[in-house]
């Protein structure tokens, strides 16, 4: 068994795809349409899907937003160079609301942004020296 995607919902399907793959540098792999159940569907991920786990965006038409309740906690995404990934995404408009710096009560550096429909997405600084044990 593995892992095979998430799924999130969002309100503007090209604004979450630009988001993930233009800010984040997923690629986008698939998507689809279904008429008769009036939504569509987005693969990205940093691999092909036979062999990485990777995001589902599902937008249902006509829905702009959605609440997040309060069992959803974030997704994760592993960077190089997480001060560098921060300013980049800052620049580009993107909500960095945790800035960069050690998890608390550990050295694994960490910070947190938002994507386009408020979803956090927590980075965590992998490299040869940290691999992101917390």
């Amino acid at each position: 068994m593995r892992l095979l995607h998430t799924m999130l919902r969002v309100g503007d399907m090209q604004r979450s795809i630009e988001f993930y793959t233009e800010l984040l540098g997923m690629k986008l792999l698939r998507t689809a349409d279904n008429e008769e159940y009036k939504y569509s569907l987005a693969f990205l991920g940093y691999g092909d899907e036979a062999d990485h786990t990777v995001l589902e965006l599902t937008y249902n038409w006509g829905v702009t937003e959605y609440e997040h309740g309060t069992a959803f906690g974030h997704i994760a995404i592993g960077v190089d160079d997480i001060y560098g990934t921060c300013e980049r995404l800052s620049a580009a408009g993107a909500d960095v609301y945790r800035a960069p710096g050690p998890v608390k009560g550990g050295s694994t550096l960490i910070a947190f942004v938002r994507d386009p429909n408020g979803y956090a997405i927590e980075l965590i600084e992998r490299n040869d020296e940290n691999p992101g044990d917390l």
